[in-house]
């Protein structure tokens, strides 16, 4: 498995921007990643997802604003997180899929998104 490190969150203003990172402890390249966030009160969900090919999804209310993006040289995963809403405030985790239901999370980040 591998360790997952986020970092990049904090307060930010409705509109703002904010870039997460997720470092790895190991070579990621051809590892299915993923961004998920959880909100008080409710269930983890998936944010976005970079498949091992490099093809990616996003949910549909992050659609146009987000972008998940990896530099396999660095083994970072990134978030760009742009035009933010209040509803995008949540813990945001890091999550490596190795297949098999064999995956690693990080410890999550909290973005929280207010004026």
């Amino acid at each position: 498995q591998v360790q997952l490190v986020e970092s990049g969150g904090g307060l930010v203003q409705p509109g703002g921007s904010l870039r997460l990172s997720c470092a790895a402890s190991r070579d990621i390249f051809g590892i299915y990643m993923a961004w998920y966030r959880q909100a008080p009160g409710t269930q983890r969900k998936l944010v976005a997802q970079m498949t091992s090919g490099g093809s990616t999804y996003y949910t549909d209310s992050v659609k146009g604003r987000f972008t998940i993006s990896k530099n396999n040289a660095k083994n970072t995963v990134y978030l760009q997180m742009n035009s933010l809403k209040p509803e995008d405030t949540a813990l945001y985790y890091c999550n490596a899929n190795f297949g098999g239901g064999i995956s690693s999370w990080g410890q999550g980040t909290q973005v929280t998104v207010s004026s």
